[in-house]
């Protein structure tokens, strides 16, 4: 079996979604560009290293990476083209565990080189917005400028980490307007207090059902799950999306142990759609940012609310103001509104959890009815 080891660069133009490797961007390039000059062009190396890199790395492996036709179009072999699929989908399944290291590392650079930034750390449910919020954040000038130390988890993980202080902002979505269901009322209210937290606007986005391009299936609701031939991906206990999924499963009176593939998940929407995009399964509940970006078709079910939740005792510590002036500029609500299926939803307003959360909305609302008339 090979070994694996990491290493990492640092400079101005070092960011980028994946952990690069010289092979596996060589093969990405010939695949590309279908010539090895052509790879080497687009690399910025000679023809001859290329070449050479190549065939060292097929002694290494013993294993021929390129079909070497002279007067034929560079083509990978059956095992270079397996591996680069194979790593490139690893890289994806991993991307918020990537980003969680990259941003752990930029935090110490940016503590070391520049102790007037503002670095905060946010343990979140995953969310395709909230790395378009860390990258805009990146970009803002001097002063101004706020490191979002992003850690994704599950919500439930994140609000515990709130109010054990390892962060100071958490975000969790829920579902817009009053909901029946106490399944996601069974899983934060016990860690939320009225007393202690807030609530800081952020967007409103759409969940819905992440399909094949074409939806082959025919998949049009989540009844259409329990179908034989339907293989399903989930997302794990804990996760807001898998909360939101047996919420629904429950509403329309759905078992899970009818659903092919209920027990497998994903540990992000970006994991979700790249599974279905490699054809290894039909259908999965996410986000249509993720569905969108990979060239799959989406059913959308609900609309709901991500906040960011916050210890009252924090909302004028400066990274909290900060985040909250960044979330109300018109800049980055333009960037957000750009993105697939989202919307800005009182980015950057300080609001009471009595007062937009679906249970205490429907409490409040049964205490203080409307008068008719």
């Amino acid at each position: 079996m090979q070994k694996i080891g990491l290493s990492y660069s640092l400079g101005v133009d070092a960011a980028g979604p994946l952990i690069h490797n010289p092979l596996l961007d060589l093969l990405q390039a010939v695949h590309s560009r279908g010539s090895i000059s052509g790879a080497a062009t687009a690399l910025g190396l000679s023809y001859r290293h290329v070449w050479g890199e190549l065939r060292r790395w097929e002694q290494a492996l013993g294993r021929p990476l390129l079909h070497w036709e002279k007067g034929r179009r560079a083509r990978l072999s059956e095992f270079g083209d397996k591996l680069l699929r194979l790593e490139r989908q690893a890289q994806i399944r991993l991307a918020p565990q990537i980003e969680a290291l990259r941003a752990e590392l930029e935090r110490s650079f940016a503590l070391a080189f520049n102790d007037a930034a503002h670095v905060l750390p946010l343990y979140a449910s995953h969310d395709d917005a909230l790395l378009a919020l860390r990258q805009h954040a990146a970009g803002l000038p001097g002063a101004a400028r706020l490191h979002l130390d992003v850690r994704f988890t599950g919500g439930v993980d994140a609000l515990q980490a709130l109010n054990d202080r390892r962060c100071l902002v958490a975000g969790i979505h829920a579902r817009c307007g009053p909901s029946t269901s106490a399944f996601t009322q069974r899983a934060y209210q016990p860690l939320l207090q009225p007393d202690l937290h807030e609530l800081i606007g952020f967007a409103m986005r759409k969940q819905g059902l992440i399909v094949a391009a074409g939806n082959p299936h025919n998949v049009a609701s989540l009844a259409d799950l329990s179908r034989t031939g339907v293989r399903f991906v989930n997302r794990a206990p804990g996760s807001g999306t898998r909360l939101l999924l047996d919420e629904l499963l429950a509403e329309f009176c759905i078992d899970p142990a009818r659903i092919n593939g209920y027990d497998r998940v994903e540990p992000s929407h970006i994991a979700v759609a790249q599974t279905i995009a490699a054809g290894r399964a039909d259908a999965g509940l996410g986000i249509e940012a993720a569905a969108r970006a990979r060239g799959l078709d989406f059913v959308p079910l609900r609309t709901e609310n991500y906040h960011f939740v916050c210890l009252k005792a924090a909302l004028e510590e400066p990274p909290v103001a900060a985040l909250r002036a960044m979330l109300s500029t018109p800049a980055w609500q333009r960037t957000l509104a750009a993105l697939p299926g989202y919307r800005p939803s009182h980015s950057g307003q300080v609001r009471s959890l009595t007062q937009v959360l679906p249970w205490w909305s429907l409490a409040r609302a049964k205490q203080h009815p409307r008068s008719e008339g």
